[in-house]
């Protein structure tokens, strides 16, 4: 969509919001006048006409101004007209696009607690455990004085009570949480399990990190897998040996792939004939994520190495791009992460397993209605849009923004920018203005953070080693004359609180001292400051050896660097649009990178998607289900039976041997035995032998073989007197069968996916055969399915 038309567009809509924000203010006499008990029973009141037949949108007005008053007398916070606008765009599905520092968590008290007002959950979704912890302690209580029920999900309690929290009226958690438990729930063996109820209603905060930054990675819930750590250690070894030519490094993409050079040293190492022949596929890709581990991968930058909860050793934590924080319990797949543990010299960990999946595109879009706040979504708005059918609409701030942002300061080396950062630092602490140095990584925030030691200049660090401290930090941070270096996590969501005489001092100083690769993080960084119509300033400092630069700035750029260098210039400030040009350029270049590569995503998840759907669906028919399998299990038994009869019954010459084992591998009848004699008699009327078999049609073969399985279907019955024991048993049976075929399955089509792309030189769309294949295999995998679970249901053996 145009700027132009966007503009539009949204005057358009807040006319007609305006309207309904009226009418919320025209009850605020009337709920302000109640006692607390009867304002309390307003919730009673609002339930009872919803079950009468009226609509959210109906009673909207009233609810809005009942918690609208709530909020003043338990939180003593007022929500302004601009953000009961807010709360109007997140009611209708839509995403709610309010600066930084408008009040976004006060808004949302008002759509939260007119959709829970239905009883059908309402979930609230932050980035991380600090803000869904945060946002739970601080509007939680305004809920609960309202008589509705609250609760917090993460990843640190029990299954037992996720499912309390999913229970509530109002569920805080964060967005992998979400994921993972919905994936989760789809491979446990028992309703009793499952900890999530429908996906209702979803308020999504910091909208565009969660549903466009994450979305460029899919959710995995991975088993081990054993890895080969000797050869790890091998691979690790070699790349570390390599010179700088026997490498290339492709700085834009990140890829490392070896040269001539390189091959022939690969084959020495590893004793091979040719490493990119197809004998060594295994070795090749060791020595692929050796190199990516070595020369791609950067410590403190994608990763941190930190000890273990139990402090005995270390581990390899990856840590988030886009909010500078440790991605608890996540692994880099393929081998990767085993390859940066042999790099770090730490222990490798047992290689993951896909055993589920989904993207967060298509987990949202299972929601009845989602919506989201950001304070940076406009330029996003078509892909939200196409995404997940959410209009973006503007919302006013309440105050008009006092923040200065300050041009761009540009310096021709990264060793002339710090030192300029350093006498910035100085030169603002000495007003006592507090300051807030944003940084893009761990190492660098520890870099200038030495700078200040050796000055002897007071001051904190947030970053991804010391999280646990991060609430302490930033209650600090805005107090006269602090100094906060931090990475990211110091961006979305944290209100930085001006202590007494700041604001005569001007507010707080952001300087940025690197541009992310997203002009919205830099934008989140900047509103830092002047929230709430609060003075502030910001400012970044960049150079051309900066990483965003290296990576995806013109060669023009570079140029003017080293005209710089050789002129002397190297500590002045650069004026040069071509430069200033070049820093917008690249950041256009990422973002449109990282769009190519979500849509990319989401097309392969979409192909899987339809089946995961069904499977899941049946699976949970399967789950919820209390009576006798019967009209399930024996057609699928018969259908099991005819498919392998008519297999090695065709043609002139039957394959009696092939026959005999699938009888006796796959449904247990051993015509050999004596043993299974009675049990043939009493389906048959008489003894079954190999002989006798040879001496039917083949539709008197499957005939028989059904009405054996039939009896013995009904002798597993007996066994087990107890009808609970009875569907348990058979429950077990089936759902073993789909899970461990769906998890091969996945694996099937992550090596296809993989390798697909190469079907693109053959002038072959690798979607399309992709899509063909899925197909295929999908359908493969249904038979497999019937017939393991044909399998172990003859061959079980039920014991005491």
């Amino acid at each position: 969509m145009k700027l132009r038309n966007l503009i539009e567009n949204n005057q358009f809509k807040r006319k007609k919001l305006e309207k309904i924000v009226k009418r919320v203010e025209s009850y605020q006499k009337y709920y302000a006048s109640l006692s607390d008990d009867k304002l309390k029973d307003s919730t009673i009141l609002f339930k009872k006409r919803l079950q009468k037949g009226e609509t959210l949108n109906d009673i909207l007005p009233e609810a809005f101004a009942a918690i609208r008053e709530a909020d003043k007398r338990v939180l003593g916070l007022f929500p302004y007209p601009v953000q009961i606008m807010g709360g109007i765009v997140l009611n209708a599905g839509n995403l709610a696009e309010m600066k930084t520092g408008e009040g976004k968590t006060l808004t949302e008290t008002m759509p939260v607690y007119l959709n829970a007002l239905e009883g059908k959950g309402v979930h609230v979704i932050t980035v991380n455990e600090y803000l869904s912890e945060r946002d739970y302690e601080e509007m939680g209580p305004v809920f609960k004085w309202m008589n509705l029920t609250v609760g917090l999900n993460s990843s640190k309690i029990f299954p037992s009570e996720k499912k309390k929290a999913y229970a509530c009226d109002i569920t805080y958690s964060t967005n992998t949480e979400l994921g993972f438990d919905y994936l989760r729930d789809n491979m446990v063996i028992s309703v009793d399990q499952q900890v999530q109820r429908g996906l209702n209603y979803a308020i999504v905060d910091e909208a565009d990190s969660i549903l466009i930054d994450e979305a460029r990675m899919p959710l995995i819930i991975a088993g081990k897998d054993k890895s080969q750590r000797n050869l790890y250690k091998r691979a690790d070894e070699f790349a570390k040996s390599l010179d700088e030519d026997d490498y290339d490094y492709d700085k834009e993409t990140k890829t490392v792939a070896l040269t001539p050079s390189g091959a022939d040293k690969a084959n020495t190492w590893f004793g091979l004939k040719n490493i990119f022949g197809s004998e060594s596929f295994t070795e090749a890709h060791f020595v692929d994520e050796a190199l990516k581990a070595n020369y791609s991968m950067k410590r403190d930058q994608d990763y941190v190495v930190q000890p273990t909860k139990d402090g005995h050793s270390k581990e390899v934590d990856i840590v988030d791009q886009n909010t500078g924080r440790v991605m608890a319990g996540r692994r880099y797949s393929d081998g990767l992460h085993q390859a940066i543990e042999a790099k770090e010299n730490v222990p490798i960990k047992d290689a993951d397993k896909t055993e589920a999946d989904t993207t967060y595109q298509n987990y949202f879009r299972m929601y009845s209605k989602l919506s989201g706040m950001t304070g940076t979504a406009a330029s996003d708005a078509q892909e939200f849009y196409d995404t997940y059918h959410m209009q973006v609409i503007s919302i006013p701030t309440n105050k008009p923004v006092q923040r200065q942002d300050l041009p761009d300061i540009v310096f021709a080396t990264k060793r002339a920018k710090l030192k300029a950062v350093l006498d910035k630092i100085i030169d603002v602490h000495s007003t006592e203005r507090p300051i807030l140095v944003g940084t893009i990584s761990v190492e660098s925030s520890e870099e200038i953070s030495e700078m200040l030691d050796e000055r002897d200049i007071p001051h904190e660090v947030l970053n991804a080693k010391n999280n646990g401290r991060e609430a302490e930090i930033i209650a600090q941070a805005g107090q006269q004359g602090a100094i906060t270096i931090a990475t990211n996590m110091a961006g979305r969501g944290t209100d930085i609180k001006l202590g007494p005489h700041v604001r005569e001092l001007g507010g707080l100083f952001v300087l940025g001292t690197e541009h992310h690769e997203s002009q919205r993080i830099d934008n989140q960084l900047r509103g830092r400051s002047g929230r709430q119509g609060d003075p502030g300033t910001s400012q970044f400092y960049v150079s051309l050896e900066d990483d965003l630069l290296i990576r995806y700035g013109t060669e023009r750029v570079q140029k003017v660097k080293q005209q710089l260098i050789d002129r002397g210039d190297e500590y002045e400030p650069i004026e040069s649009l071509i430069v200033r040009r070049g820093i917008v350029e690249a950041q256009k270049r990422v973002e449109g990178n990282a769009y190519d590569e979500r849509k990319n995503t989401v097309r392969y998840d979409d192909v899987m998607k339809d089946e995961r759907d069904a499977l899941y669906r049946d699976r949970n028919k399967v789950l919820n289900y209390d009576g006798d399998f019967a009209d399930y299990l024996i057609p699928m038994f018969a259908r099991t039976i005819k498919l392998k009869v008519d297999l090695y019954c065709q043609g002139n010459n039957w394959n009696y041997d092939g026959l005999f084992r699938f009888c006796k591998g796959t449904l247990g009848f051993d015509f050999g035995k004596t043993a299974n004699q009675d049990l043939y008699v009493k389906a048959l009327g008489y003894e079954l032998t190999e002989e006798r078999i040879e001496s039917m049609t083949k539709d008197e073969i499957i005939e028989t073989l059904i009405k054996v399985a039939r009896e013995e279907y009904q002798h597993r019955i007996d066994e087990l007197v107890n009808p609970e024991d009875i569907s348990f048993f058979q429950k077990v049976v089936i759902l073993r069968a789909v899970d461990v075929n769906w998890r091969e399955n996945i694996a099937t089509m992550e090596q296809f996916r993989q390798s697909v792309t190469l079907r693109g030189y053959g002038q072959y769309n690798p979607l399309v055969e992709y899509q063909n294949s899925s197909f295929d295999l999908y359908s493969e995998m249904l038979t497999n399915i019937q017939e393991d679970i044909t399998r172990n249901y003859m061959r079980a053996s039920i014991v005491d």
